[in-house]
């Protein structure tokens, strides 16, 4: 990467008239927004189908396109739907997402467009569909779970359904051809609709930053379709479950619950699943971040029903296995390490012979003089942030650290205030030696913590903040610019 900045904030956050962001107008405005501000990175979060806690790192499809996102106006003026439509989905302002509302108002309007769609838009998705094989699984997956009363997929009361059995799904396709059809329609809309927003963002300069989650959920179509990649039992269970062990984060750790890869059968089918699953990041992005880079070094494994994170262990994860093919099938791809959390000698080994950038996060930086995090340690090779999704906002770090914490911040830095604290934080990142620094876009507004995206470890309220009108202005994107053009980033 060549020396630049960019701002970190996901689709969903941005403002607009629907409930959540969309791929629409607003979009296209923040593009224009991050181009005045001298931004060559637009960093978003996963862009699929939400799970538990509606969060985007709990999937249930590591391809598929998150139905919410889709532009509804987009719909109307290709008259699938009437702007008496778009008036009942639209809500007044507001800096939090309601997901009930959300997904009460929307997937009626878009069944509503797919009926009028049907016919017409037919051999648009049927081409979709063979440009992407991935959707077959998925949608009869969706439907099913839908016809089964949102069921989790080891629950279906069809074995052979359960089982993925060629029998099964060809029974069960006809039975759910309505829905599957529907979902199909559904899906393509999201990729049209994402493939101008890419294309609108890359003619202005401006470049995305998408994130590939490590792990995929136990109910998802992926886990379904393709059991064999996973440690699971006949009966689709895991013996072992992903997490984290205690951590900045959380005392007790983190338990994900996701299932474990078979790293020995994807071994020898040469990781045919991740390279089917890296092709489509890099397709739908200009450079990937890989999620919990340390989990291909070690990943911790937690017996499955334990009630804490604590009670798991390391194991040996595929290193450079893995990693020579991602890199040796997408010689041109960009992918960034989320190098962040327990970190060992044998990581920091394992990104640097992949050749990655790795993370250095400033919120985690002001301990001491040795800590790696602070910016005269940097090397040519790294992204710096001033924090990810999961850290607070820049304000609501500074007014929840410790005394220590600000008493070197004082000394670093010659600041002792919050509204100082978060300047000083957007300078430091700027005039970095990192080739690229990223902020969220709360920083720039000097937004507290109640702005805060996610707090790990805390299964609800997360994934809700999102922009009002009016707050990303013509002087705030000036003011961004000057920053970045004094440390030469523009």
């Amino acid at each position: 990467m060549e020396r630049s900045a960019g701002i970190l904030l996901p689709i969903f956050s941005l403002p607009g008239e629907y409930g959540a962001g969309v791929l629409g107008a607003e979009a296209r405005a923040f593009v224009d927004f991050l181009h005045d501000a001298g931004q060559r990175w637009w960093q978003i979060l996963p862009i699929g189908p939400t799970g538990e806690g509606n969060s985007p790192y709990t999937s249930e499809s590591t391809f598929a396109g998150n139905p919410l996102l889709i532009d509804l106006e987009r719909l109307a003026a290709e008259g699938l739907l009437d702007q008496s439509d778009l008036e009942g989905a639209r809500v007044p302002p507001s800096d939090r997402i309601d997901y009930d509302a959300l997904y009460r108002l929307r997937e009626p309007l878009l069944r509503k467009a797919f009926q009028r769609a049907r016919g017409g838009g037919d051999e648009a998705v049927r081409a979709f569909g063979e440009e992407h094989p991935w959707l077959k699984e998925y949608v009869l997956y969706r439907a099913a779970k839908i016809h089964f009363d949102n069921a989790a997929w080891f629950h279906w009361p069809d074995e052979g359904l359960r089982r993925h059995d060629p029998g099964a799904l060809e029974y069960w396709r006809q039975e759910l051809q309505e829905d599957v059809a529907f979902r199909s329609y559904v899906q393509y809309w999201f990729f049209t609709q994402w493939t101008e927003l890419k294309e609108y963002a890359n003619e202005k300069g401006v470049k995305i930053i998408g994130d590939l989650p490590i792990y995929v959920s136990l109910d998802s179509a992926d886990v379904w379709s393709e059991r064999e990649e996973f440690l699971l039992d006949q009966e689709g269970r895991p013996s072992k479950v992903a997490g984290v062990p205690p951590d900045y984060f959380s005392e007790e750790g983190q338990l994900w619950g996701n299932p474990l890869y078979n790293w020995e059968a994807m071994k020898r089918d040469g990781f045919g699943w991740w390279i089917r699953r890296a092709d489509g990041a890099n397709k739908l992005f200009d450079a990937v971040r890989i999620d919990h880079f340390r989990g291909l070094e070690s990943y911790w494994a937690v017996p499955a029903g334990a009630a804490s994170a604590k009670e798991g262990a390391w194991e040996k994860g595929p290193g450079m296995d893995l990693l020579r093919v991602l890199t040796g099938w997408f010689p041109g791809a960009a992918y960034i390490a989320e190098d962040l959390g327990i970190l060992t000698d044998a990581v920091h080994r394992l990104r640097e012979e992949a050749g990655l950038p790795g993370m250095k996060v400033l919120e985690f930086a002001f301990t001491g003089p040795d800590n790696a995090y602070l910016p005269h340690h940097y090397q040519p090779g790294c992204v710096c942030y001033t924090g990810t999704h999961d850290n607070d906002t820049a304000a609501g770090w500074y007014a929840h650290a410790s005394q220590e914490e600000r008493s070197f911040v004082r000394t670093y830095l010659g600041v002792s205030d919050v509204k100082g604290a978060v300047g000083a934080l957007l300078r430091c990142g700027q005039g970095s030696a990192a080739e690229l620094f990223v902020a969220q876009m709360q920083d720039y507004l000097g937004l507290g913590s109640e702005a805060r995206l996610n707090v790990p470890g805390v299964a609800e309220g997360n994934w809700r903040w999102r922009l009002l009108p009016g707050q990303l202005t013509t002087s705030l994107a000036e003011e961004i610019r000057a920053l970045t053009e004094a440390f030469g980033r523009c």
